[in-house]
């Protein structure tokens, strides 16, 4: 069993100080407001549940700083994101997932859905075991410390009705038959998460959304939606509805699904959102990196679609950041404040984040959910003289704030250091081997 004292901590009832927790099994077995420390861990600052970051490309991370010299949209830079798929292998991916989660947990992210895309060798040539690259992301954030849902990715079309060009055949395993035999290979562990994702309406013909979408029933369920306007154009012309109401028709939508993006939206689109409880997750430091736009976040949740947040394409890894963001970004739209209050924002990047990446049990500090605890500097230049509250969390600090992160009980990251990696020189020998 393990305690650790908190200075202030955010339980489900709001913040409370003086909070003693233990955790055994991984689970909280006690949380005590007003307690003294005693022999526990002590815990500084204001101490938050586990952040679920639930959208990520790991690979990605590798484009970061290399792609901000030439004007151009979403589709020049997916070029270069080509590029460095080209080169990687089950060892080098392991070795750059590695430190990319390992960065995540530094930020206090304790658990990560990964969008996986990258399957097979040169040419779409599968390896020996077929699920190398999975399995690979799967021993990264295990020997890391954070949970993983995996979302295998089925990516079999360049576009809609288009072939898939040499880059995109890596991804592919031919048909979403196929995909679902290779995907029902992979198993599941307490802390890792098997689940399904079609790519998007321009990866996944309309024929066989269905086949992914019924693979693994029970699983959660994520897709890429209306990223860019040229991919509503090529659906509108193509079948005569928007990628949304073609998801609905599939069966597509619903309480264990999650839309990555959902950008540009019509008023029908939100509304079949929302009326099938369907997850918005929105990635704002990426949509914004990529000009992809901003998306109807207070609509969606009005109309019934729960908000998450992850963080794609890693242009940085900041939770904190995309909370913000999704209330800024509506001033900006809006030319209005007050849209998103920080405890909605938190709920999004903690409970209802780990829900949507099937660990309904993460994300609270009460008794029998999961140990995880992320401690936040309040003395920092930027969060000091801000006050002890989750609107200090959430409007000021930042991913550097994070001190220690406890996940199940074990204390991984303290003064800011994970207690294996050296994820910074971990990031830079990996990253300057795959981009050479």
């Amino acid at each position: 069993m393990n305690a650790y004292w908190c200075e202030r901590a955010l339980l489900p009832s709001g913040t409370a100080d003086g909070v003693l927790v233990t955790i055994a099994d991984g689970r909280f077995t006690s949380v005590e407001v007003g307690a003294a420390p005693g022999d526990a861990e002590r815990l500084n600052g204001l101490v938050l549940p586990g952040l679920a970051n639930c959208h990520s490309h790991a690979f990605h991370r590798a484009l970061r700083g290399r792609t901000q010299t030439e004007r151009g949209t979403f589709w020049t830079w997916r070029e270069q994101m080509y590029a460095v798929a080209s080169v990687l292998t089950p060892d080098s991916y392991y070795q750059l997932a590695r430190a990319v989660y390992g960065e995540m947990l530094l930020s206090g992210i304790t658990a990560v859905g990964e969008f996986h895309y990258l399957h097979h060798g040169e040419g779409g040539s599968p390896y020996d075991a077929p699920n190398a690259m999975g399995e690979a992301l799967i021993a990264a954030a295990r020997e890391v410390g954070v949970r993983i849902t995996l979302l295998d990715t089925c990516y079999v079309a360049g576009g809609i009705d288009q072939p898939l060009n040499e880059a995109q055949q890596r991804f592919s395993d031919g048909d979403a038959s196929r995909w679902a035999a290779r995907v029902l290979d992979l198993r599941g562990a307490d802390e890792v998460v098997i689940a399904a994702a079609a790519h998007s309406v321009r990866g996944v013909p309309r024929d066989q959304l269905g086949t992914v979408a019924s693979a693994l029933p029970d699983a959660p369920l994520h897709i890429h939606l209306s990223e860019q306007v040229a991919e509503n154009a090529a659906c509108l012309e193509a079948h005569g509805r928007t990628p949304t109401q073609l998801l609905d028709e599939a069966g597509f939508l619903g309480p264990r699904t999650s839309v990555v993006h959902a950008t540009h939206l019509t008023p029908v689109d939100v509304g079949l959102l929302g009326s099938s409880a369907t997850y918005s997750c929105f990635c704002p430091t990426t949509e914004r990196d990529l000009a992809d736009g901003i998306g109807p976040s207070v609509a969606l949740r009005d109309a019934g679609s729960a908000l998450t947040l992850g963080s794609d394409s890693h242009a940085v890894i900041d939770l904190f950041e995309e909370m913000r963001s999704v209330e800024l970004d509506e001033r900006l739209a809006t030319q209005e404040r007050g849209h998103w209050s920080a405890p909605e924002l938190l709920a999004a990047a903690t409970a209802d984040g780990h829900r949507s990446l099937g660990f309904p049990d993460a994300g609270r500090i009460e008794v029998g959910a999961r140990g995880d605890l992320v401690a936040v500097r309040l003395d920092s230049v930027r969060t000091a003289g801000t006050g002890v509250s989750v609107e200090t969390a959430v409007f000021a600090a930042s991913a550097g704030d994070v001190t220690d992160v406890v996940v199940s009980g074990n204390h991984l990251v303290a003064s800011g250091n994970h207690a294996k990696l050296d994820v910074a020189t971990e990031l830079a020998t990996t990253i300057k081997a795959v981009t050479r």
